[in-house]
């Protein structure tokens, strides 16, 4: 079974026997209601339908592999690792209340020490303490570090307490919590500001990643919380969680598309081994 498997794949392959017009037009009717947007849908069919006529393709199997392909190439964009290439290196992850973050962290931080990385977890989400608690779990779970401070310490001086720990306990990777949070909470944005300028200075030649963690199932509000915190925060990558059972996967294409971001892990559900990194090939050969 493949990890996409859970995804809702995008069946209309089966239901024509010929690339006819309506074929095309339900297509893209599909993809737009997978939430892949209007424009890259548009796009994915027009050249689907170009590369099918100049190519005299009428088999619907291999229409169906250029339209992987074509979907795999919209995909490719950014850099799809993770860029972890000081000691230690620094991932921030932001974004809303509920859309699992603090889970995500757990479970990249469980991906990172199988890898054989010294991974350590800085619990800067200070406004819920329930969010301290969970992390330390996770940190029990993967057998990693975890650096906290009481609930409503200031989120700046728990990255800065771990970034010295890091430093002195020769540490690869920390990964951050942070409050969940919307881009116009202005004292919020604030405090993510001075995160950043405490990581600036007490580790100015670190690598650092700031992933905006999504829910899948938000479809185009999804997007819209990309747009806005990519505007105000620096993203570097999509981590895109709850995929499993959702027919919203082509969020992951009109992220790529409209905001040159990429996808660099994915979620199908709430076990430890549910979350990976995101694989375009794989990805859209479960979805179409």
């Amino acid at each position: 079974m493949g990890f996409f498997d859970k995804l809702k794949k995008i069946t209309i392959f089966n239901t024509y026997t010929a690339l006819t017009d309506d074929f095309y037009e339900e297509l893209e009717d599909r993809l737009i209601l997978s939430d892949m947007g209007t424009g890259p849908a548009a796009t994915a069919v027009e050249r689907l339908r170009t590369h099918c006529t100049e190519n005299k393709i009428g088999d619907m199997e291999k229409a169906k592999e250029v339209l992987r392909g074509i979907l795999a190439d919209m995909l490719n964009v950014g850099d799809k690792r993770l860029i972890l290439y000081s000691q230690p290196s620094i991932v921030l992850f932001i974004g809303v209340n509920g859309v699992g973050k603090t889970t995500t962290i757990g479970k990249i931080g469980n991906i990172l020490k199988n890898e054989g990385k010294k991974v350590m977890f800085a619990a800067a989400d200070t406004f819920r303490a329930a969010a301290s608690e969970q992390l330390t779990i996770w940190a029990e779970r993967c057998g990693v570090e975890i650096v906290k401070q009481g609930e409503g310490a200031d989120p700046a001086a728990v990255v800065f307490d771990a970034i010295n720990a890091a430093n002195a306990r020769y540490t690869d990777v920390v990964l951050v919590d942070t409050a969940g949070r919307l881009h116009n909470k202005t004292n919020l944005m604030n405090e993510l500001n001075k995160i950043d300028r405490v990581i600036k200075r007490e580790c100015p030649i670190c690598s650092k990643e700031t992933l905006l963690v999504l829910d899948a199932t938000t479809g185009q509000n999804g997007l819209n919380q990309a747009r806005q915190f990519k505007d105000s925060c620096g993203i570097t990558g999509i981590v895109l969680t709850k995929l499993d059972g959702t027919a919203k996967g082509g969020i992951a294409i009109a992220i790529a598309q409209e905001l040159g971001l990429p996808v660099k892990f994915a979620g199908v559900g709430e076990g430890i081994d549910d979350l990976r990194y995101f694989d375009a090939d794989e990805f859209v050969k479960a979805f179409i």
